[in-house]
């Protein structure tokens, strides 16, 4: 998720500063990688699309990009591509081809893209569904979710289905949140998550665009699938106060159902033995805890308001409605937590600015987390939690955000930065290397410039990041208000991926 305000120059001054008090026994120094980092050389190579130099990546790699929204993409049913790509899942379409179901992260109220009748009226958020080749070349695109907002990231459901997820809890019964807009013409609330088919037809391919309520309404951020216990596991983006890991349990296993359906239970981990601990705090890498999962009473709040007026609960208490109830348990701290995967009977997930000092209190400004980022790994098995990888600092790796795996189980991490976004592998024992680096240029100039100044777009994220079910193809998007998504393709053994 991109935020409105700079959130590297708002960090505090604590990033460095030791764990102490009552948990520093359970966290410790910041710990890098236990191996050191890989060298690949990132070199300039050419977009397959025209030419021009979008990506660096290791040598022997190539790569298209479509649906470059600097200029309006039109796709096949007339909608008016919104841009803010973000999370996206890959599937496997006919004849060797590839659906993508991907997010726009369209946050405030405004007027939905795309046909077909949208959940809110006033939601600019959703979901497209693409048909390409394994090298980019789009055969049929789509809207298959409109009236939702801020979606943000999601998950791969191994029955053929996306789960999209809302990173708001905006609704007419919420007050305006970060960005001050009115919520007060929105028709429904927000802050949930959405199954939508994968299919190469715009007919079967269309979500039933109804939440899964009891999974929760809060700032949901990606989801995986555990394939051996049912469950699906959610990840909380809550950027100013501490954030869950959750867990919710469909009323009948997905197994037998054919998707996910409602009606279940939503629990959040607790660290057995340690009231509230602070997982946003330094880790040493390896460190794991026993978890064990405490109930979430009224996961699906809706506030009382007055249609066509504000309503009176304020965006920060609904914002925290459904964790409070987990805190109030002993459930866990962390740091903004984003993507998300199962792989190899673990799920991963990434804690964004986890790793510095313990936060004392909420930071609604600068972000709860004093560190630069945190990868973790869960066993449902075994019922563990591992700190997989901690950055030592913003050079090494900043802000990781979605991740995927390949089928060699390395995960591919976004960074999501204000300065320089790479693309970074990880292995499972916590080394780190580099994959791509955006060296995007705006193809628009800044206004008013005379010769025209075309700005770099180097601090637009990288989302998105999902293979083909072949692995042959990593695609990836730059999320931002012109979004872009790429197709990338090349020697990955060879690379460690």
């Amino acid at each position: 998720m991109t935020q409105s305000i700079d959130r590297r120059t708002v960090l505090k001054s604590s990033a460095a500063i030791a764990a102490a008090g009552p948990f520093a026994g359970l966290v410790a120094a910041p710990a890098s990688a236990r191996k050191a980092p890989r060298a690949f050389d990132l070199v300039p190579v050419p977009d397959a699309r025209d030419g021009k130099v979008r990506l660096h990546l290791p040598k022997g790699f190539s790569y298209r990009s479509f649906h470059d929204t600097e200029a309006t993409v039109t796709l096949n049913d007339g909608t008016t591509l919104p841009g803010r790509h973000d999370g996206m899942g890959a599937f496997e379409g006919p004849d060797g081809t590839v659906i993508l179901v991907r997010n726009h992260e369209v946050n405030n109220p405004t007027n939905p893209f795309g046909p077909g009748t949208p959940y809110d009226a006033r939601g600019g958020g959703g979901t497209t569904t693409i048909h390409c080749t394994p090298d980019g070349q789009v055969l049929n695109a789509f809207t298959s979710l409109n009236g939702t907002m801020m979606n943000c990231s999601g998950g791969i459901m191994p029955w053929g289905s996306w789960v999209t997820c809302e990173e708001t809890v905006n609704g007419p019964d919420v007050g305006p949140d970060f960005t001050g807009a009115s919520n007060v013409s929105l028709t429904k609330p927000h802050g949930f998550v959405y199954e939508v088919p994968a299919s190469t037809d715009a007919e079967t391919g269309q979500s039933a665009r109804q939440p899964l309520r009891k999974a929760g309404r809060f700032a949901h951020e990606a989801v995986s699938y555990d394939p051996k216990g049912g469950h699906l596991y959610l990840t909380e983006d809550n950027f100013g106060f501490p954030s869950g890991f959750y867990r919710y349990t469909p009323p009948t296993h997905p197994r037998h159902a054919g998707k996910l359906l409602d009606g279940g239970w939503l629990h959040m981990l607790r660290v057995k033995g340690t009231f509230n601990a602070h997982l946003e705090g330094a880790q040493v890498a390896g460190t794991e805890y026993d978890v064990d999962w405490v109930e979430i009473g009224d996961p699906d709040p809706e506030f009382p308001y007055t249609p066509g007026q504000v309503a009176p609960t304020d965006n920060n208490t609904a914002l925290t409605y459904v964790s409070s109830q987990g805190w109030a348990e002993g459930a866990a701290f962390f740091s903004r937590l984003e993507g998300q995967v199962y792989g190899k009977g673990e799920i991963f997930f990434t804690s964004t600015q986890g790793g510095g000092a313990p936060e004392t209190g909420n930071e609604p400004n600068a972000g709860y987390g004093n560190g630069f980022g945190q990868v973790w790994a869960y066993d449902p098995k075994r019922e563990k939690l591992r700190c997989v990888y901690q950055s030592p600092d913003k050079v090494t790796l900043d802000f990781p955000d979605n991740i995927t795996t390949s089928h060699r189980g390395t995960l591919v991490v976004c960074e999501d930065n204000n300065e320089d976004n790479f693309i970074r592998g990880l292995s499972p024992e916590g080394q780190l290397w580099d994959i791509a680096l955006n060296r995007l240029v705006s193809q628009l100039p800044t206004p008013g410039s005379n010769p025209p100044v075309f700005p770099t777009r180097y601090n637009d994220e990288f989302a998105g990041s999902t293979f083909s079910p072949s692995g042959e193809t990593l695609f990836v998007n730059v999320q931002a208000s012109r979004g872009m998504t790429f197709a990338i393709w090349g020697p990955w053994g060879r690379i460690g991926v």
